[in-house]
């Protein structure tokens, strides 16, 4: 299963490493030994940029994408994260049109933060229920009321499923249990937990 994470300039660092992070460990057999090689690996995850052009996350660590919007692989699973850089995206149409038709295409989509903002400037969230960071929470609500209040706004749990298809999530570590709750959805319980120990990891219950 191909998983895509969306990259871009300011993006919140563990907004998207998090995520890389577990679906990249998750193994369908235990132990460390699985980890030494991608047999038993059911994701391949890579990171998506408009350009192959390096970008510069929060704080300044230099990320180069592995695909641009045009030369990507099909994508199952789009993790859309967050960061002071989604502010500039809710205007920029290209990022908005790729994000809406690849979410259109893949299995699930999810966002981390205020990647969800994007998901809602994209017309993905409504009549669904959607979360975000804390200190974006009214911006979130703002863009459901220019869309006719469409989007019920979570303001307490750390993730939501809106539907199996569409995930969102709190801020930052937030991203962490979002995704293993996918992976739990997607391979079952012992898997997700598994990989949570792998990487000594304790899942919000």
């Amino acid at each position: 299963m191909n998983v895509a994470i969306l990259i871009f300039p300011n993006v919140e660092v563990l907004d998207f490493a998090g995520p890389f992070e577990v679906f990249s460990r998750t193994r369908l057999v235990p132990g460390s030994d699985a980890r030494r090689s991608d047999e038993h690996a059911p994701f391949r995850v890579f990171t998506v940029a408009a350009t192959h052009e390096p970008i510069s996350a929060t704080g300044d660590l230099r990320v180069v994408p592995h695909h641009a919007f045009d030369d990507c692989p099909r994508i199952d699973l789009l993790i859309v994260p967050g960061g002071f850089g989604t502010r500039g995206l809710l205007q920029d149409e290209a990022t908005l049109a790729w994000v809406g038709r690849i979410a259109s295409e893949a299995r699930i989509t999810a966002s981390v933060c205020t990647g969800s903002l994007l998901l809602a400037k994209a017309g993905l969230l409504d009549g669904r229920t959607a979360t975000t960071h804390w200190a974006a929470l009214d911006l979130l609500q703002s863009l459901s009321d220019a869309r006719g209040g469409t989007i019920r706004v979570e303001r307490d749990d750390r993730w939501v499923a809106a539907t199996p298809a569409l995930f969102t999530s709190a801020g930052v570590a937030a991203g962490i249990d979002m995704s293993f709750a996918i992976v739990e959805q997607l391979h079952g319980k012992a898997v997700a937990d598994e990989t949570a120990h792998y990487i000594e990891y304790r899942r919000a219950v």
